[in-house]
């Protein structure tokens, strides 16, 4: 067993704090990674203060958006070698045989068979999966992403949870040019929605509460931004979008985007609030045809195609460097959206 410092909640009340566990030896099939950069995710916060329904088994170690760099592979790995910069998303194994596994929709596995980076039982080592607020982890090389060289490694991490969050959406609507796609929240997962869906060559619309994010906006790839609490500046959109992708984790009124919506349009929401939405109008979406939906990551292949397409755009994500020991204040600033717009940990600055 490999010895490994963590930053883990002890219980949903605790602090984030350092504590030494222990990793898998690599298998035939591992690569063994030395982590340099792990993103701080809204899941991550809820996760470890037990938000979601009492899901949370403790010690918890967050973190799903991993950048490091291989310190050793398996003898029969064949993707990575020694010295490569890979990353590690939210998933880290499935059950590989259902039918979504088979089209690359891990995320998706019909048999309950995803393994997530943190929190999930882990069938290799028993016990549950520790994820990325540590110094090394070890994962199948099925599930270690290749990093483009052309990219701030610090700036990637994010790309792994918030990025691939927004991108796979996008991709599965077919966003493109001529589409006009409205953003809801210009948040971790908001602004890498604006960056993605811009450079998809769509025209893009940036919904927030907050009118002092309009500079911030159009910085990031927005060619208009919406107050949504003026009711003036809502309605002038009225039944004008193919498609709005929701990225609020916070329960709100989902019908006054609903009714911007053209007929066959789409919302699709990312964001996962602790406690339910209020209940759509069913009217809304029977009258204009729309759809209301939802989508989680993306698999594998889907969230390579994204670090390429990425690289290729000279994508990533608005971030602030912290060491581990702040990941409690990091924390408390998130819940006031006081980052622009991703905490990432220097790993390498553990101790």
């Amino acid at each position: 067993m490999l010895k490994a410092l963590g930053y883990a909640a002890q219980s949903a009340t605790s602090p984030i704090a350092p504590m030494d566990f222990q990793r898998r030896d690599p298998g035939p099939k591992d690569v063994q990674i030395d982590i340099l950069f792990c993103g701080i995710c809204h899941s991550d916060l809820h996760t470890a203060r037990n938000e979601w329904g009492g899901s949370t088994v403790y010690p918890c170690i967050p973190g799903h958006e991993i950048v490091g760099r291989v310190a050793e592979v398996g003898k029969d790995v064949k993707k990575f070698k020694e010295g490569d910069v890979v990353g590690v998303g939210c998933m880290v194994d499935s059950c590989r045989t259902c039918p979504s596994c088979k089209e690359g929709l891990e995320q998706y596995c019909d048999t309950g068979g995803t393994i997530f980076t943190y929190n999930s039982a882990d069938p290799i080592s028993g016990g549950m999966t520790y994820g990325g607020y540590s110094n090394i982890i070890v994962v199948d090389q099925d599930f270690v992403l290749k990093v483009p060289k052309n990219l701030d490694l610090a700036g990637v991490a994010p790309l792994l949870c918030a990025g691939i969050t927004t991108y796979s959406p996008l991709r599965h609507w077919k966003i493109g040019k001529g589409s006009k796609v409205g953003i809801v929240g210009l948040g971790g997962l908001g602004h890498m929605g604006v960056k993605i869906a811009h450079a998809m060559g769509a025209h893009v619309v940036m919904f927030t509460t907050s009118p002092g994010k309009t500079a911030d906006a159009k910085k990031l790839g927005a060619d208009e931004v919406v107050v949504s609490k003026n009711p003036d500046e809502m309605k002038k959109h009225l039944g004008s979008f193919d498609f709005i992708l929701n990225t609020v984790a916070a329960p709100h009124n989902l019908d006054a985007y609903l009714e911007l919506l053209k007929r066959d349009g789409t919302m699709c929401v990312v964001g996962v609030p602790a406690s339910p939405h209020p209940s759509p109008s069913v009217g809304n979406l029977i009258f204009r045809r729309r759809s209301l939906a939802g989508s989680l990551i993306g698999g594998v292949k889907e969230t390579q195609e994204m670090l390429d397409f990425c690289a290729e755009h000279n994508i990533t994500a608005d971030i602030e460097v912290i060491p581990p020991q702040k990941i409690n204040k990091a924390y408390e600033r998130m819940l006031k959206s006081d980052v622009k717009y991703r905490f990432v940990i220097d790993m390498g600055s553990a101790a």
